[in-house]
């Protein structure tokens, strides 16, 4: 059956950046993993949300993480000085490995280990 990891978080960004967030996903397309991306029927107020969850083969890890990668790189669409770039957080969990948070923000994707509160997630 094959070792799966259940990945689930969002992204918060601006319109602009969100079209440029479609993009990401439309070019990392699979056909099948793709469609755990999700987003509001109608977009409200001033930030964009942009949602993932789906238990994907542990071989699709790195698939997901490149689209995550992409989409941190994304430039801020102002330039003020909070340089809003895309940030989001992600709860990645299996049964053979630790549970992780993949936080998106400076730019990057960090992985580091979740606080306890979250760890009824990986039960």
């Amino acid at each position: 059956m094959g070792v799966y990891v259940s990945i689930r978080g969002w992204l918060e960004c601006d319109a602009q950046q969100l079209a440029a967030v479609r993009r990401v996903i439309a070019d990392h397309s699979d056909g099948h993993y793709s469609d755990g991306w999700g987003f509001p029927a109608r977009h409200f107020n001033w930030t964009s949300y942009v949602s993932y969850g789906g238990d994907v083969r542990v071989s699709a890890v790195d698939w997901f993480m490149d689209q995550l990668r992409a989409m941190a790189a994304i430039p801020a669409s102002d330039e003020d000085e909070d340089g809003d770039g895309v940030r989001g957080l992600f709860v990645v969990s299996s049964e053979v490995a630790a549970q992780v948070e993949w936080q998106v923000r400076d730019g990057s994707v960090t992985v580091r280990p979740t606080e306890a509160g979250l760890a009824y997630l990986a039960e």
